[in-house]
């Protein structure tokens, strides 16, 4: 088939750059048009505010205001006022403007994994009709202004300050998105896992849309991983082991370190959620199957030292393991491999043995200490449909 014939020729190639890149395609940079984007481009803000505020004091403030814009304020050292050298612009507005703009996101244990192909800075300042950025830095309060990723003038001294951090506001433009109202229950259960799977973290968020005032939630999780078991099993029903079994590893075989909790509660279904370096892995991976053949692994040792299990049973699988079980598995690597199309499947190999290990390890010695509570746990398990 010739050009001729099907009218595509060079002249017809069209070269976009910059935000008029992302506004004409916004879906290549954003991900999505629809609520669930919109709801991901806060989100993708909100990493990269935990992530500085990681550095700092560990609290981030995420408002809704009332004419659809999104307020983040976090307490870390704030973004460079020095000229960019490539550009010859504030580093800020370089890293607003640019696509290419920033040190490569840093994906190890001591920050929140963005999720794959995140919104930069600068697709967010490109899709928003309106923002606005604060850095207080080296005793000094900068702002600058935007509409639609173009700077409507240099940054400007605003005063001394007190502190540091950044504080950034943005409007998503409606003309890019099919909707900017915003889900707060949505936004606030993905707060809470952050604040789950990171301690020290102080999440705050408020929506200021409705006339009969301000709706506020705070995450604030010391417990971590075992106040997040603690809260599953709170929605469905009560445990019968009244435990939360968890525990903490750094282990330098998988170069990171492991969270682990888990509880039987009194269904029948399994709850096991995964984590790497904050970020959900929907599709499991070497984490998830190293808790299951843990677990396996320590029920099988106790329940034959027992004597609940004879030399002539067979040994118990990990797919036996599932009924009534509660778990989270949060893992922080310094070199995370995700897998699949998604790029939500933990490949990391060396997770599943070390992670195995440890759970074994741990509810090993839990299951010995707690003789009547195990009796149950283990009975149950064995009895289990599908076991056999």
């Amino acid at each position: 088939m010739s050009a001729e014939s099907t009218g595509y020729d060079a002249a017809r190639i069209t070269a976009l750059e910059g935000r008029e890149a992302i506004r004409k395609r916004p879906g290549l940079y954003i991900g999505s048009t629809t609520v669930s984007g919109l709801h991901q481009l806060v989100l993708d803000e909100v990493g990269r505010a935990v992530n500085a505020s990681l550095a700092g004091g560990g609290r981030v403030e995420i408002t809704l205001t009332p004419d659809g814009g999104v307020r983040l304020t976090d307490d870390g050292p704030g973004t460079p006022f020095e000229d960019c050298g490539d550009t010859g612009r504030p580093g800020l507005e370089t890293l607003l403007t640019h696509m290419s703009a920033g040190a490569p996101e840093q994906h190890d244990r001591r920050t929140v994994f963005m999720r794959p192909r995140s919104a930069k800075p600068s697709a967010t300042n490109a899709v928003s009709s309106r923002l606005t950025a604060e850095v207080r830095r080296e005793g000094v309060r900068r702002v600058q202004e935007f509409a639609r990723g173009v700077a409507l003038a240099p940054p400007a001294d605003a005063g001394p300050v007190t502190g540091s951090g950044t504080t950034r506001t943005f409007r998503p433009d409606p003309e890019v998105f099919d909707t900017v109202e915003y889900v707060f229950a949505a936004l606030a259960a993905r707060l809470a896992e952050l604040a789950f799977l990171n301690p020290g973290l102080d999440l705050v968020l408020t929506d200021e849309r409705s006339p009969d005032g301000p709706q506020r939630a705070r995450f604030r999780f010391p417990g971590g991983v075992r106040e997040f078991v603690t809260f599953l099993d709170a929605q469905a029903g009560e445990r019968f082991v009244a435990d939360v079994i968890a525990f903490e590893r750094e282990d330098p075989r998988m170069a990171g370190s492991m969270e682990v909790a888990v509880s039987w509660s009194g269904t029948h279904e399994e709850r096991v959620r995964g984590f790497v370096n904050s970020m959900a892995t929907h599709n499991g991976g070497t984490h998830e199957t190293g808790l299951r053949e843990g677990i396996a692994a320590a029920v099988d040792a106790y329940a034959r030292a027992h004597g609940l299990l004879t030399a002539a049973d067979p040994a118990l699988r990990a797919d036996h393991v599932g009924a009534n079980l509660t778990a989270v598995v949060s893992v922080k690597l310094d070199d995370p491999e995700l897998t699949d199309c998604t790029r939500r499947t933990l490949g990391n190999t060396a997770v599943r043995a070390c992670v195995a290990e440890a759970v074994r390890e741990h509810l090993g010695a839990w299951l010995e200490e707690h003789p009547r509570e195990a009796e149950e746990a283990v009975s149950r398990i064995l009895r289990a449909p599908g076991r056999g």
